[in-house]
C-alpha cells in the first residue's frame, strides 16, 4: 500500500536525499561538533539506500523506523519536543512518520476515531496547489497561492482547538517525465484569469506527469484564540444575534477563547430611562443576572461597588469567588442570583458604545477562580464587535417597535402602502432637486366601501350602572365612618358632611345623572379624604374602618374600581376576542384579492373595507371580487358572534351584542386625511355613506320603537332590491353551512336625516359550542344552555 491515492500532478516518493546532501556538506564543514553529528548520520543512513533513493510503500515507514528517527532527530530537537508542534509528513497526505511529543499528545487526546484534515480543503485546492509548486520550483512564478491551512483538534474536554500549520519544502525535489508539458507565458496568464476552471489546470498539468521526491516537516501552531475572535467578528457582522445563534455559535467561540467548555454566556440589556436591566425578548437572548425576572432596576441587581464599576465607570466586574462574596453579603441580589444557579465566578463586563452604555455581557462558569479579573482582559479583542452588533441589534428592535406603532396607531394598510411610497419618492426625489414641493394628498377613486359592525349592547347603561354600584359602595363606607366618629367626637362639621352625603346616597339608589360621578368625586377628594387623612391614625374600629376604606381606593382616581373594573374587563375581552377574528381572518381575505382594511375598538369592533383597481395597481378587478367579499364578510361576521357567545361564560358581567352590515352600490372615492392621519370618504356626495354608518346603529323599524339591531341577529342594511336578492343568496348559503337559521325578516327603516328608503335583512345566527362540532342553538337556546 503506497500514499499515492489522491489525484495530483504528480507522483510522490518519500526521500531524505535533500537532508543527507545537507549533512554531507556539514561532515566536510570547518565545525567541528557539526562534522562529527553529520557523519553518525550518514553512517546510520549508509546501509538503507533506498531511504536516499525513494520509495512508496508505506509499510517501510516502520521497518526503518530507527535511522528514520536518527536522520530527522536535529529536526525534532529534543529539549523543544515538550513544546514545539511539528511533524514529518508526506505532502499533500495525512501520513505522519515523525513528530514532536506535544503533538502526540494532541492526539491522544483527540481520541482515536480522530481524522486529521485540513479544514475546509477541497480536491480541486489542492491540486492547483501542487500546480503552484510545480510553477515556484520548476519555473520561479510565484503565484501567492498561500492562503492559511486550519486543522481543527478537539481536546481531551470536547473543545475544539484550531491549529495553524506552516510548511517547510526545502527537502522536496521535482522531477519532469515524459508527460510533463511545457508551460509559457500565456499558459500562466491563462491559468491566472481561470482558477475554478480544474479541468483547464489539468490540461496543463496532467495527472502523475511529474515526479516528486522528499518530505515536509510541518510546524503548528495554537491560533484558537484569534480564530475564535475572526468567528465572532464574522458572526456578529454578518448575522443577526438571535438566541440561537447566541446559544448554538456564540458560546462556543467564548468558550474556545476562555478554554472552558462548559462556560456559558447571557446578555441583559440596559434602559437609561428607567436605570433598569431589562430582558433581551425580542431575540430571546439568556440572561443570568435576571434569571426568571422580565427586568429589575440596577441598584437592586448589583452592590454598590459593582453599580459604581459598570454602570457608573463602565469598566469590567469580575467575582472569582461568588461562594465568598455571597457569605461576606448575603443579602445581595447579584451574589443570591448566582448562587442560586450554581454559579462560581462571573465576569460582567459593559458594551458601550462611546458614552452610551448599551447592555452588560455575562460570562459565567461553574467552577470557582476560572473567571478573574485577569482573562476579562481577553474581551478587550471582541468588545469592539460586540458593541457594533449591539448597536444594530438596538436599531433594528427599534424599527420592529416603529413598525409595531404603525401597525397599531396609524390607517396605513399595507394594500395601499405602495402608494404612500410612491409619493415618498416623488417628494424626497423633489425635494432634493431643489424644487419647493408639498406631499400631496392620497386618493383612491372607484372604490367599493363594505362595512360592519359587532356592538355591545346596552353598553352605556352597563357602564353607568357599574359607576353607580361603586360610587354607592364608596360613600356608604364614608357615611359609615363619620357616623362612628360622630359617636366618639360628635363635632357638627362631621354632622355637616353627613348631610351632604346622605342626598347623593338616596339618588344613587335610583339613578346616575350625568354630573352626579363627577360632583361626588370633587366632594370626596377635595373635602372628605383630607379629613380621613387627618384621622387615618387614630386607634380602634374608626382607625381600621379608615384604612379599609383607603385600601378599597384606587389611588389614580380617587374612587373605588370594583365594578366598574369588572365592566373594563369585559369589554377589552370582548374587543380583544372579535378583533383577533377578523384580524386572523383578514390574511386570507387579502389572498383573495387585495384590498383596503381597517378596524376600530369601540364598545365593540367596527371595520371598513374598500375595494378596486385604484387600490390594486393591476388591471385585474371584477365585480366577482367585490361579491366574494361581501360573502365572506358575512361568513366572519357570523364567526365573530360565536366567538362572543363562546365567550361570555369568562366575561364578569354578561353583555350581548349584535351585528350590523352596510350594503352601498356605487363605487366612491377616498382621501387620506393627513390631519387625522386616516382615510375619510371624499366628495359632498360621497359623505352620505359616512352619514348611514354613523346613525344606523340607532336607527328604528318602521312604525316602531323597535330598534334595528337586536342580539342574536345580524343586519344587512341595503336600498336596493338587488340588494337583497344578492344577500338572500348569501343567507341560504349559510344556512346550508348551519350558520344561519331559518328565521330571517325583511324590514323597512325610518327615514333618517337625508336619508329614506332604506331595507334591512335580519337573520338570526346559529352558534354552536366549543366542544360541540354538530349541536346549533339559536340565541335563547344558546343563553338556555350557558346558564345550565
Amino acid at each position: 500500500m503506497n500514499w499515492n491515492h489522491q489525484e495530483l500532478p504528480f507522483t510522490m516518493e518519500l526521500s531524505f536525499n535533500k537532508l543527507i546532501e545537507k549533512y554531507e556538506e556539514q561532515a566536510k564543514g570547518e565545525d567541528i561538533l557539526l562534522a562529527e553529528r553529520a557523519q553518525k548520520v550518514l553512517e546510520v543512513q549508509r546501509p538503507y539506500p533506498v531511504l536516499r533513493s525513494g520509495f512508496i510503500d508505506v509499510s517501510l515507514l516502520e521497518k526503518y523506523r530507527e535511522p528514520i528517527q536518527v536522520i530527522l532527530q536535529d529536526s525534532f530537537a529534543p529539549v523543544l519536543t515538550e513544546n514545539e508542534i511539528k511533524i514529518a509528513t508526506i505532502p499533500f497526505d495525512n501520513v505522519v512518520f515523525n513528530s514532536s511529543k506535544r503533538f502526540k499528545k494532541i492526539m491522544e487526546e483527540a481520541g482515536t476515531d480522530f481524522s486529521f484534515e485540513m479544514r475546509h480543503t477541497r480536491e480541486e485546492d489542492m491540486y492547483i496547489l501542487a500546480c503552484s509548486f510545480i510553477l515556484s520550483y520548476q519555473y520561479n512564478i510565484d503565484l501567492q497561492f498561500k492562503s492559511p491551512l486550519f486543522f481543527d483538534v478537539p481536546d481531551k474536554n470536547g473543545m475544539v482547538k484550531t491549529y495553524r500549520i506552516m510548511y517547510n519544502a526545502d527537502f522536496m525535489e521535482l522531477v519532469s517525465t515524459d508527460k510533463s508539458k511545457d508551460i509559457s507565458d500565456e499558459d500562466i496568464a491563462e491559468l491566472l484569469d481561470n482558477f475554478e476552471n480544474i479541468e483547464l489546470w489539468k490540461h496543463h498539468f496532467p495527472p502523475n506527469s511529474w515526479q516528486a521526491k522528499g518530505f515536509i516537516i510541518a510546524s503548528m501552531f495554537d491560533v484558537t484564540l484569534e480564530n475564535s475572535i475572526s468567528e465572532l467578528k464574522t458572526g456578529l457582522l454578518s448575522q443577526r444575534v438571535d438566541g440561537d445563534f447566541f446559544v448554538d455559535q456564540f458560546e462556543r467561540i467564548f468558550q474556545s477563547i476562555f478554554n472552558i467548555h462548559d462556560l456559558r454566556v447571557g446578555f441583559v440589556r440596559f434602559d437609561e430611562e428607567t436605570n433598569q436591566f431589562e430582558r433581551d425578548f425580542s431575540e430571546n437572548i439568556p440572561s443570568f443576572l435576571l434569571k426568571d425576572n422580565t427586568s429589575k432596576g440596577c441598584k437592586t441587581s448589583l452592590c454598590k461597588f459593582s453599580y459604581e464599576k459598570l454602570i457608573e465607570n463602565h469598566e469590567c466586574f469580575a467575582i472569582s469567588d461568588v461562594d465568598k462574596y455571597f457569605k461576606r453579603s448575603p443579602d445581595e441580589y447579584e451574589f443570591k442570583i448566582f448562587k442560586e444557579q450554581g454559579i462560581k465566578s462571573v465576569i460582567l463586563a459593559p458594551v458601550v458604545d462611546g458614552k452610551e452604555l448599551l447592555g452588560v455581557l455575562e460570562l459565567v462558569s461553574k467552577r470557582t477562580r476560572e473567571l478573574n479579573s485577569i482573562n476579562a482582559n481577553k474581551l478587550k479583542d471582541v468588545m469592539p464587535y460586540l458593541v457594533a452588533a449591539t448597536v444594530r441589534s438596538k436599531e433594528e428592535y427599534h424599527n420592529k417597535i416603529e413598525a409595531i406603532i404603525q401597525h397599531e396607531c396609524t390607517s396605513i394598510h399595507d394594500s395601499v402602502y405602495w402608494r404612500f411610497e410612491q409619493e415618498a419618492k416623488r417628494f424626497l426625489k423633489d425635494n432634493t432637486l431643489g424644487n419647493q414641493t408639498s406631499f400631496q394628498e392620497i386618493v383612491f377613486n372607484d372604490v367599493y366601501p363594505l362595512y360592519g359592525q359587532i356592538d355591545i349592547k346596552d353598553s352605556s347603561k352597563a357602564r353607568n350602572e357599574s359607576i353607580r354600584k361603586d360610587l354607592m359602595i364608596q360613600l356608604s363606607l364614608v357615611e359609615q365612618i363619620f357616623k362612628q366618629a360622630f359617636e366618639i367626637n360628635p363635632l357638627p362639621i362631621y354632622e355637616e358632611l353627613l348631610f351632604r352625603i346622605q342626598p347623593y346616597l338616596t339618588n344613587l339608589k335610583s339613578t346616575l345623572h350625568t354630573d352626579t360621578e363627577q360632583n361626588i368625586l370633587d366632594l370626596l377628594n377635595d373635602e372628605v379624604h383630607p379629613f380621613l387623612r387627618h384621622m387615618e391614625g387614630k386607634q380602634g374600629y374608626l382607625g381600621d374602618l379608615i384604612s379599609n376604606y383607603f385600601f378599597q381606593i384606587d389611588e389614580k382616581s380617587g374612587a373605588i374600581y370594583d365594578h366598574r373594573k369588572n365592566y373594563d374587563i369585559t369589554v377589552t375581552k370582548i374587543n380583544k376576542r372579535l378583533a383577533s377574528i377578523i384580524d386572523k381572518q383578514q390574511k386570507n381575505a387579502q389572498a383573495m384579492y387585495p384590498h383596503y382594511f381597517e378596524r376600530y375598538k369601540t364598545d365593540g369592533v367596527e371595520h371598513n373595507m374598500y375595494i378596486g383597481e385604484t387600490i390594486t395597481r393591476e388591471d385585474s378587478f371584477n365585480e366577482l371580487y367585490l361579491y366574494n367579499l361581501r360573502l365572506w364578510q358575512l361568513q366572519v361576521m357570523c364567526e365573530m358572534e360565536n366567538a362572543h357567545y363562546n365567550l361570555l361564560p369568562e366575561l364578569p358581567i354578561q353583555l350581548d351584542v349584535a351585528s350590523l352590515l352596510l350594503v352601498y352600490n356605487s363605487p366612491l372615492s377616498i382621501r387620506f386625511r393627513m390631519d387625522e392621519k386616516q382615510f375619510d370618504v371624499d366628495g359632498t356626495y360621497n359623505a352620505r355613506y359616512e352619514i348611514l354608518k354613523k346613525r344606523l346603529d340607532k336607527a328604528y323599524i318602521k312604525g316602531t320603537k323597535k330598534r334595528l339591531t337586536e342580539k342574536g341577529k345580524i343586519a344587512i342594511v341595503y336600498s336596493q332590491k338587488k340588494d337583497e336578492r344578492e344577500y338572500m343568496r348569501y343567507i341560504k348559503f349559510l344556512q346550508s353551512k348551519q350558520l344561519l337559521s331559518q328565521n330571517v325578516e325583511i324590514i323597512e327603516l325610518e327615514g333618517l336625516q337625508g336619508v329614506s328608503g332604506l331595507k334591512a335583512i335580519k337573520v338570526e345566527v346559529l352558534y354552536k359550542k366549543k366542544d360541540s362540532d354538530k349541536i346549533f342553538y339559536t340565541y335563547d337556546d344558546l343563553i338556555q344552555e350557558l346558564k345550565n
